[in-house]
């Protein structure tokens, strides 16, 4: 059994309404990562200098060394850069990601953001790279980091972000604290919960575009006008699409030695000031977002198909397709995952086997469904979904004369191509269907062969969407 776990599904085409405090068209959220301190050097027991996010174009880890000119831009952003973004952003509502040991080696600054009222979460132990650690060990560095954080701030944090982070990291997070939200995801626009950890966790993504770390790479911002139109942008596009009821929510990331530099500084204080300048604008740290997401939208338990064993897939899906549980089988042996938990997902596994299988495969799929107001109907030897099917399109309230129609049709139908006629009459009248039967008694076979497998995938998707909502 073959299961892919990414979900590429989300919310798709039906993101919730987000009911924003104040009906507020759009949720804006600031991040300030503070690193400074907390970044790698020997001195704090890595094995070589920092070498990622700095003005150093190209900068390599120095082995065994420290490198002067990286640790003094980090130390600018702790020095200056945090104070002139606090004296900017104090004001606003703003989450810092706070690198535990960054933290402790900046108790000026941390005061200054209990003094501002922001709130603190957890960027880890220190800011290095996870990816090649043991979940042992990351697992002990996320126990460390809220001990320290709790001893640094007075409080453990509510939300976490590794940032630099590893395929274990969200599991191990939400395993190890009590966390209102975790940000280690880029997947979406809004919050959504996942199962990690062993439970339900709601993830509040965070940006790499709306994110001045854009200043420190190649493919990225070289003035504050770039910064400011970006943010601009993203802003207005969230901000119509919140105006016509689309949820709407904009993560800015800020860095203390980035965005605290002048030029840019002045290019964020002129983007803030555009979107203050809006109505229904909702300011709010990460932790009030949550806290609103999960009143507003708690997690849902629901059919999760792609966890079924074979047996109650097939005893959930097999009928979908007329007396052919084969067809569940074989979907049960495809490749599923998370994408397929909808209504669309497992009909597209079923329809692939479906598609796949043979013509006189799909042939038997034909002839296992029975003639519509037939004399399986009238003997009330349909399937519970086809007599509530033909019911639907007022097929069990025919007249003598309309049954008598239907029956010559019938046998007119089969004769000619040898198997019954099949329509989805959920999408059809009384009349529309006889209008169709008329009609495509005209049609050569392969033509017809080919609408009637139409039709049973029609009939398959209507009742999947029946059974596990739009």
């Amino acid at each position: 059994m073959t299961r892919y776990p990414r979900d590429m599904t989300g919310y798709g085409a039906r993101a919730p309404a987000a009911r924003w405090p104040g009906g507020a068209r759009i949720a804006v959220q600031i991040v300030l990562n503070y690193e400074e301190g907390g970044e790698n050097n020997i001195l704090h027991g890595d094995a070589a200098s920092e070498a990622f996010l700095s003005e150093i174009t190209g900068a390599q880890p120095w082995p065994g060394q420290r490198h002067w000119n990286m640790e003094s831009l980090y130390d600018y952003g702790a020095r200056a850069g945090f104070w002139r973004l606090h004296r900017l952003l104090g004001d606003l509502p703003v989450t810092v990601f706070g690198v535990a040991t960054a933290l402790a080696r900046g108790p000026e600054q941390v005061r200054a953001m209990q003094g501002a009222g922001w709130e603190i979460a957890s960027h880890g132990l220190k800011w290095v790279e996870h990816k090649d650690m043991s979940a042992e060990e990351e697992r002990a560095q996320i126990h460390a980091a809220i001990r320290l954080h709790t001893e640094v701030t007075g409080a453990a944090p509510r939300g976490w972000y590794t940032g630099r982070c590893s395929m274990n990291t969200v599991d191990l997070a939400a395993e190890a604290g009590d966390f209102a939200y975790i940000s280690d995801s880029y997947a979406d626009d809004l919050p959504y919960w996942t199962r990690a950890g062993g439970k339900d966790q709601l993830i509040v993504p965070y940006t790499m575009d709306c994110n001045d770390m854009r200043f420190a790479i190649q493919a990225g911002f070289t003035n504050g006008d770039q910064f400011e139109s970006y943010l601009r942008d993203s802003f207005d596009m969230l901000y119509a699409e919140g105006a016509a009821g689309a949820p709407a929510m904009l993560s800015i990331g800020l860095h203390c030695r980035i965005a605290g530099r002048p030029g840019r500084a002045m290019a964020l204080k002129r983007a803030l000031a555009h979107m203050m300048a809006h109505e229904g604008v909702w300011f709010a740290t990460r932790e009030e977002i949550a806290d609103h997401w999960a009143q507003a939208h708690p997690p849902v338990q629901r059919a999760r198909p792609s966890t079924m064993d074979k047996a109650g897939f097939v005893a959930d899906f097999g009928g979908v397709f007329e007396h052919s549980p084969w067809i569940a089988e074989g979907a049960h042996d495809l490749e599923l995952g998370p994408a397929h938990d909808t209504a669309a997902g497992v009909h597209s596994a079923l329809a692939r086997v479906f598609r796949s299988a043979s013509e006189e495969q799909r042939l038997g799929v034909l002839t296992a469904h029975p003639d519509l107001a037939g004399k399986l109907a009238e003997a009330k030897r349909l399937t519970a979904e086809s007599t509530a099917e033909q019911a639907g399109a007022g097929l069990d309230l025919l007249t003598d004369a309309e049954r008598a129609a239907f029956v010559a049709l019938n046998d007119a139908y089969t004769a000619r191509f040898g198997f019954p006629f099949i329509i989805a009459v959920r999408d059809h009248t009384k009349a529309s269907i006889m209008a169709a039967f008329q009609r495509r008694l005209d049609s050569d076979r392969d033509t017809e062969f080919a609408e009637a497998c139409r039709q049973v995938e029609r009939i398959a998707e209507l009742r999947l969407i029946e059974k596990l909502g739009a």
